[in-house]
């Protein structure tokens, strides 16, 4: 059977021992195309889609209360260790944030890696140390949060143009 980029499952177990060791495979409907992200809001859980029927199965945190988005987007970019504007929603609620936080930096809650969607202002990212007991909940402000080392698993996973659907 076909999947993600055309590598059956047994070729993407093998690339994936970390996740199939940790239990982070799991099932998932098989509505959905290799290759897509799928996240659920109420689960606090991003799925990335490697064959019919199976996922990666990683923990996230979503959007507080009313900063939640639902539909589908599609990946618009990907990058390392980006640098960070905060928005200006964010600002006005904490106003001493710098207008710039270098990629890189301790503070910058992009983290590791970034994959930008064609949604004004939405990634998925990486999170700070002192931002790591988020995942799990939600606290962003319309982002998807995951660990470090999660969203670079992910990040070199996923390509640009990949569908991105939000459930509740």
């Amino acid at each position: 059977m076909a999947g993600f980029l055309g590598v059956g499952i047994s070729a993407l177990l093998a690339l994936a021992p970390e996740a199939a060791s940790a239990g982070r495979l799991t099932t998932l409907s098989a509505d959905f195309q290799p290759g897509s992200i799928i996240i659920s809001q109420s689960a606090r859980k991003l799925y990335l889609v490697l064959d019919r029927g199976t996922a990666i199965a990683y923990p996230v945190a979503v959007a507080k209360r009313g900063m939640e988005w639902r539909g589908t987007a599609r990946i618009a970019g990907k990058y390392v260790e980006p640098a960070w504007s905060p928005p200006d929603s964010v600002k006005h609620d904490h106003p001493g944030l710098p207008d710039v936080i270098p990629g890189g930096a301790p503070s910058n809650p992009m983290g590791a890696r970034a994959i930008t969607l064609d949604r004004a202002e939405i990634a998925i990212h990486g999170t700070t140390r002192a931002m790591r007991a988020s995942i799990g909940t939600a606290a962003s402000c319309g982002c998807i949060r995951m660990l470090n080392e999660d969203v670079i698993d992910l990040y070199d996973r996923v390509s640009v143009g990949a569908p991105v659907v939000m459930k509740p």
